[in-house]
C-alpha cells in the first residue's frame, strides 16, 4: 500500500513546526514557547497544502484533475491564512483593551494568520518537502 500521500503532509508539518519554533526563538532572543500555535514564519498550513500539490504534480503530472483540486485548496488555506485569521487577530487585540484589566478576562492571542512573506516561507518550505519525499520514497 502507498502511503506517501498520507505520508507528506504529516512529515511536512512535522519538519516546520520545530523550523518555526526556532525562528520565532531566535527573533526573541528567548524560547519562544509562548508563539506556539497559528502565525510565524514559514506558514505550517501552507507549506503542508504545498507539498501535497507539489507530490502530486511530481507523480501524477500538471494535467492531473488531483493536482486541479490541490492547487485550489492551496489558494483556499494561504487565503484564509493571509485575509480571515489576521482580521480574527485584530478582532482579539481590540477585546484584550477593551477588557482591559479585568481579573476575569483571560488575555486572547492577537498574533493570528501570516504575512505574505510567512506565506511565502510555506509555499517554499512546502515545494522543498514535496520533492524531498518524491525523491526519497517514490522515484
Amino acid at each position: 500500500m502507498d502511503l506517501t500521500y498520507l505520508l507528506t503532509p504529516v512529515l511536512t508539518w512535522l519538519a516546520v513546526g520545530p523550523i518555526k519554533f526556532l525562528i520565532n526563538s531566535a527573533r526573541q532572543r528567548r524560547w519562544a514557547f509562548d508563539l506556539v500555535g497559528n502565525g510565524g514564519f514559514p506558514s505550517n498550513h501552507s507549506a503542508t497544502v504545498v507539498s501535497m500539490a507539489t507530490l502530486i504534480a511530481l507523480r501524477e503530472g500538471m494535467g492531473h484533475p488531483a493536482f486541479g483540486v490541490a492547487v485550489t485548496l492551496c489558494f483556499v488555506v494561504m487565503i484564509d491564512a493571509n485575509n480571515l485569521r489576521q482580521h480574527v487577530g485584530r478582532q482579539a487585540a481590540a477585546i484584550n483593551r477593551l477588557a482591559g484589566t479585568d481579573p476575569v478576562h483571560r488575555k486572547l492571542r492577537e498574533r493570528m494568520g501570516h504575512t505574505l512573506v510567512e506565506i511565502g516561507g510555506g509555499i517554499v518550505t512546502g515545494i522543498l518537502m514535496g520533492n524531498l519525499v518524491y525523491r526519497l520514497f517514490v522515484k
